[in-house]
């Protein structure tokens, strides 16, 4: 019998005693509908070959058990191709880890503090690329001794010499801003009171900073990053995890001078408020609320603050197990550096059986224009606001009384409802929405 069935999942992820006030989850593991380890084992083949449409499905009727959510999530996020062997996966795994080993060295011998178990909350150099003496550096604390190694950090850092490529400039202007962040992050967990969690948390930003040049960092990213840390124990795994994550996001944090990328999907769900709800939109339109703006956050960081920790989890492998494509391997794999020559084993064409059911509808519609490549996620936001339109109609006389009625929301949220609604107004938007010539 499985011992923990129906229990709430929260006792995974520790909250701090003196927390009093975190929302409680909502998800319970429950036999017979979440991914149980036996139910995960039994879908792969005696090579490893996954058997993903028998996946989703469960994932989607109970999410997955917490002890083997991250390995669930690497194929959910196409880190790996369900048609590769156990053997195929290793090569890759190992080589991704030599990759990041790589970067990470690269960036160790810019700033000596990445890797050291430290990171920094104060700036390090100026714009022009001039060291600045003394910075704030957060030492690795010991709780049992009480101590902090702020001498020999801050000597290394006065000892730098000025920076004159620009492209390291820009890196290390942001390592200060990922640092404040990272203290800031998932601070009620319990896993985050160990500095080498927080640590590696800003040691994983730092890196994708470097290598995403477009989009560097940006305040949000260490929301989407954390709960990477907390399921897979090798640094390298996470980072590989949150960078296939980034692929579907990265257009969110994208800035220029006088836009920032998450105004297109806000634009979106403009769109299909207009089309499911007109009267809510015209409303809203009235207050001076057009342009969305106020569903900022629940897009920037898919409804982290919205939920519990725990339910923020269960939303998220929803959402991916609904909107999956068995493609995303390979279509990842096509732009993956030299280094990850492994390759996943060629197999048939994707069926629909092997997709999520967003995506099947998406398929099924025939759409290839801009509605059928809409994240799940935007239809979640117009769905929270379709549950909440006669509210919003009635009691919004401003902007500050939407953004209210909004987060009332926060702990109150049913995730798997939540997802039922966003599939329910996929469908209908995709009948009702103007086609595209």
């Amino acid at each position: 019998m499985w011992r923990d069935a129906g229990i709430p999942a929260d006792s995974f992820y520790e909250v701090r005693p003196e927390c009093t006030d975190v929302p409680k989850t909502r998800f319970k593991i429950k036999a017979g509908k979440t991914l149980s380890v036996r139910k995960w084992q039994a879908a792969f083949s005696p090579e490893g070959q996954l058997d993903i449409g028998k996946t989703l499905s469960r994932i989607y009727r109970g999410g997955i058990h917490p002890s083997i959510r991250g390995e669930v999530w690497e194929f959910l996020l196409g880190c790996y191709d369900p048609k590769s062997t156990f053997d195929e996966r290793e090569q890759i795994r190992q080589s991704r880890r030599v990759q990041y080993a790589r970067w990470k060295e690269d960036c160790r011998q810019m700033f000596p503090v990445l890797g050291s178990g430290r990171f920094i909350t104060a700036p390090v150099i100026t714009e022009n690329g001039q060291p600045i003496q003394d910075p704030i550096v957060l030492s690795q604390i010991n709780p049992d001794k009480g101590s902090q190694d702020n001498g020999s950090s801050t000597n290394r850092n006065n000892a730098m010499e000025p920076v004159m490529d620009k492209k390291v400039i820009q890196w290390m202007l942001t390592l200060h801003q990922i640092g404040l962040d990272v203290i800031r992050t998932d601070r009620t967990l319990v896993f985050y009171e160990k500095q080498e969690n927080l640590s590696k948390l800003w040691d994983i930003l730092a890196v994708y900073a470097w290598i995403d040049t477009d989009v560097g960092y940006c305040q949000g990213m260490s929301d989407l990053c954390s709960p990477m840390i907390i399921l897979l124990d090798d640094e390298a795994d996470a980072f590989w995890c949150f960078e296939r994550l980034m692929r579907r996001l990265r257009g969110n944090f994208r800035c220029t001078d006088s836009s920032v990328g998450v105004e297109v999907q806000l634009s979106n769900l403009a769109s299909i408020t207009q089309v499911i709800d007109p009267k809510l939109h015209e409303h809203l339109e009235t207050l001076g609320g057009g342009d969305y703006l106020f569903a900022f956050r629940m897009l920037m960081v898919l409804f982290r603050r919205e939920f519990s920790f725990c339910d923020s989890l269960y939303l998220w492998e929803m959402m991916w197990a609904l909107e999956y494509d068995p493609d995303l391997f390979n279509v990842y794999k096509e732009s993956d550096t030299d280094t990850e020559k492994a390759e996943g084993s060629k197999g048939k064409p994707k069926s629909t059986r092997q997709c999520g059911k967003y995506e099947r509808e998406n398929m099924k519609s025939g759409a290839k224009n801009s509605e059928a490549q809409l994240p799940i996620s935007v239809f979640l936001v117009a769905s929270v606001l379709k549950d909440k339109s006669s509210k919003l109609l009635t009691e919004a006389r401003g902007l500050d009384d939407v953004v209210k009625i909004l987060n009332d929301i926060t702990g109150n949220l049913d995730a798997k409802k939540a997802c039922t609604g966003a599939l329910k107004l996929h469908k209908k938007y995709l009948k009702k929405a103007p086609k595209k010539t």
